[in-house]
C-alpha cells in the first residue's frame, strides 16, 4: 500500500503507536493517533507534544466513528486483534496492521527476528552485538528499545535489523517476512489473551509463516513443540541443542559451544569463558550463534562477544553484595518458566521474592523447584495467596506474604545470611503494583542500594 496521502488511524499511544505515527507522517500519510485513555493517564504523554501539530489526537476514545474515512488501521501490541475497534475495521474492509507489519513493509534491510516465551531480550541483544562485528549498520528494536517502525528507517539495504518480536506483535503481522527467524522455546504464557497453548503457539508461528526456501528458521531442538515446527515451515531449519551433539547446527560438546554448518565444525568458545551464567543463557548463546552464523558472522567474532557480554538489565542482574549476601534482580521473569530458569542458575540457598499480577499458569513444576532451591519464599502482589497455596501443596516451608516490594526487601535483609542469595524473580506480570517489569526491577534495585547505604 502506498502510504502518501492515505488516512491512517493509529490506535494505542504507547511506544509502538508513537513510533508508527512518526513513521507514517514521514511517509506522507494523514495520521490520527487514538487511545482509550485520556492524556493524563498515558505513560508516553510527554512524547505526544511533538505530534500535536502534525497529527490529529483522539485521546479517551475507542469508538467505531474513529474509522470513518480511514484507509488503514495500525494497532499497538497492547491492543488485541479481537478488540472491538480492529474487528469493526475488518468488517468495513479496512486493513489492520500491527506496527511490526508496518515496519516489515518499509524495511530495506534483511531482518532477523527472535521470538519465544523466554530469553528473547538476552538473545536479541547478544545477537545484535554479534551482528555489529560483521555489518556496519545494525539496529536493534521491536519489543525492546525503539519502536521497530522507526528503527528500520535507520538501516540501508546492506545493513541488518535485529528484532525481538512478541506474540502480541505477531497477531497483526500479516506479511511480516524475516530472512532469519528464531524460535527459542514455547511454554504456556499470555493465555488470558490467546486462549490456550495451541492458540499461543499458532500466533508464535506467524514469525515464519511468510518465509520461503531462501530463508532460515532457527529452532530449539531440545523443545519438542519447537522442534516440531520444522514440519510446518517452508524455510531451511537450523537447530541448536544444549543436550545432544547435532550433525548440523549449534550444540555443546566438551563444555564448549560448537557450530557445524556446510560440512565444517568449529568451536566458538568454552562455556566457562562466557560472562553470562546459567544453562538458559547457554541456550540463548546457542541461538544467537546460530542466527549469526547464518548471517555470515565469523565464530571468532561470536566468541569475542560472548567473552564480553554481561547480560541485560532485569535478567538475573547482580545488584549488590550486602554482608556477604548477593542480591539479584530478575524482574523480567514474568512467568514461572522464566523463574525456573533463574533458580536453576543457582546451586541453592535462595531467598526468593515472587508474586505480582497472576497469569493463572500452572505452578507445580515451579514450586517443586522452589522446594529444592529456596530457603525462604517471600510473596507479594495479587498472586500471593494462590502462590502460597501452591507452595504449601508442594511442601514448601518458610513462606511469608508481605504487602509491598519494600517490605519484601526489608524481610529478605533481616533473614539473609551467607551463602544465601536474594533473588527477585516474580514469575508474574507487574501490572498490579507497577507500570511494567522495568519499573519493578529499578525500584527493587533502589531499595537494595538504600539498604546498602544504610549498612
Amino acid at each position: 500500500m502506498e502510504l502518501a496521502g492515505k488516512n491512517v488511524l493509529v490506535f494505542g499511544a504507547a511506544i509502538s503507536g508513537i513510533s508508527a505515527a512518526e513513521t507514517l507522517l514521514g511517509a506522507g500519510a494523514r495520521v490520527t493517533l487514538a487511545d482509550g485513555k485520556e492524556r493524563d493517564k498515558l505513560k508516553q504523554a510527554d512524547a505526544l507534544s511533538g505530534l500535536e501539530c502534525r497529527a490529529m489526537l483522539a485521546l479517551g476514545r475507542q469508538d467505531e466513528e474513529l474509522l470513518d474515512g480511514m484507509d488503514l488501521l495500525i494497532i499497538s501490541p497492547g491492543i488485541s486483534i479481537h478488540h472491538a475497534l480492529p474487528q469493526a475495521a475488518l468488517r468495513r474492509k479496512i486493513p489492520v496492521w500491527g506496527e511490526v507489519e508496518l515496519a516489515g513493509r518499509l524495511c530495506q534491510a534483511p531482518i532477523v527476528a527472535v521470538t519465544g516465551t523466554n530469553g528473547k531480550t538476552t538473545t536479541t541483544t547478544l545477537l545484535g552485538e554479534m551482528m555489529k562485528t560483521r555489518f556496519e549498520q545494525v539496529v536493534i528494536g521491536g519489543n525492546i528499545g525503539v519502536g521497530l517502525a522507526q528503527a528500520v528507517g535507520q538501516v540501508a539495504a546492506d545493513g541488518y535489523v535485529v528484532a525481538e518480536i512478541s506474540s502480541f506483535q505477531l497477531e497483526a503481522a500479516g506479511t511480516f517476512h524475516p530472512h532469519i527467524a528464531v524460535m527459542l522455546n514455547l511454554t504456556p504464557d499470555h493465555l488470558d489473551r490467546h486462549g490456550s497453548l495451541e492458540g499461543y503457539a499458532a500466533v508464535k508461528e506467524q514469525i515464519f509463516a511468510n518465509q520461503t526456501s531462501q530463508d532460515y528458521l532457527v529452532l530449539n531442538h531440545d523443545d519438542e513443540r519447537v522442534r516440531d515446527m520444522a514440519k510446518r515451515c517452508r524455510s531451511q531449519a537450523f537447530f541448536f541443542s544444549r543436550q545432544i551433539e547435532l550433525e548440523t547446527g549449534a550444540f555443546v560438546s566438551a563444555d564448549a559451544i560448537w557450530l557445524r554448518w556446510q560440512g565444517k565444525a568449529q568451536q566458538v568458545c568454552r562455556i566457562d569463558e562466557m560472562k553470562l551464567f546459567g544453562g538458559h543463557n547457554v541456550e540463548n548463546a546457542l541461538a544467537a550463534c546460530s542466527a549469526a552464523c547464518l548471517a555470515g558472522v565469523a565464530p571468532s567474532q561470536m566468541a569475542n562477544v560472548l567473552r564480553q557480554f554481561c547480560g541485560v538489565e532485569h535478567r538475573i542482574e547482580p545488584v549488590a553484595t550486602l554482608e556477604g549476601v548477593r542480591w539479584f534482580n530478575d524482574s523480567k521473569a514474568t512467568n514461572p518458566e522464566s523463574s525456573i530458569k533463574a533458580l536453576e542458575a543457582f546451586p541453592g540457598h535462595v531467598i526468593l521474592i515472587a508474586g505480582g499480577r497472576d497469569k493463572n499458569t500452572d505452578l507445580a513444576e515451579f514450586m517443586n523447584l522452589v522446594k529444592q532451591k529456596v530457603d525462604q519464599l517471600i510473596l507479594i502482589g495479587e498472586a500471593a495467596a494462590r502462590f502460597a497455596a501452591a507452595a504449601q501443596a508442594s511442601c514448601v516451608k518458610n513462606i511469608v506474604q508481605v504487602g509491598s516490594l519494600e517490605e519484601a526487601v526489608e524481610t529478605a535483609r533481616q533473614l539473609a545470611q551467607p551463602p544465601q542469595v536474594v533473588l527477585l524473580s516474580p514469575a508474574c506480570a507487574s501490572y498490579d503494583m507497577f507500570d511494567n517489569y522495568e519499573q519493578r526491577g529499578r525500584i527493587f534495585k533502589q531499595l537494595v542500594r538504600k539498604e546498602e547505604r544504610q549498612g
